[in-house]
């Protein structure tokens, strides 16, 4: 707690945080559209049955 601050991130640590945060961004982006899109769907598969 009184010790200072941390060292900063190597660059091969700030490179993998980055990937990660890229990923799950595309990932949620994803889960968004999948949302967004999931009541037409149910609806199309409604009228076809």
């Amino acid at each position: 707690m009184f010790a200072g601050q941390p060292p900063p991130p190597s660059k091969a640590e700030l490179e993998a945080q980055e990937a990660q945060a890229s990923q799950e961004i595309r990932f949620t982006a994803g889960m968004c559209l999948l949302l967004y899109l999931s009541p037409f769907a149910i609806e199309y598969v409604r009228k076809l049955v």
